[in-house]
């Protein structure tokens, strides 16, 4: 189903970059999906999409989530975290 008229944006699209790249808010999903909003009458529709994907998850991850760095790294020792420029400023 289209769920952006206005960059041709299916619920399909929305669901994967959200399982791919655990986007937090309908702007980052843009961003990974390569757009941005446009009318932004769809952001509503792409939260609910991101929380039914994201389940539980959709609230807040806390530390024992699995989508969370900190969960990451107490459970993968030897993986380190890639930081980015970008997160160096945030």
């Amino acid at each position: 189903m289209i769920v952006c008229s206005c960059n041709v944006l299916t619920d399909h699209d929305v669901r994967s970059a959200v399982v791919k790249d655990l986007p937090r808010t309908a702007g980052q999903v843009y961003g990974c999906l390569g757009c941005s909003a446009q009318c932004g009458r769809c952001a509503r529709t792409i939260k609910k999409i991101m929380d039914e994907a994201l389940g539980p998850c959709a609230k807040a991850c806390c530390s024992g989530c699995p989508h969370s760095q900190q969960h990451q790294a107490e459970t993968h020792p030897h993986h380190h975290a890639v930081v980015l420029p970008a997160d160096i400023a945030a």
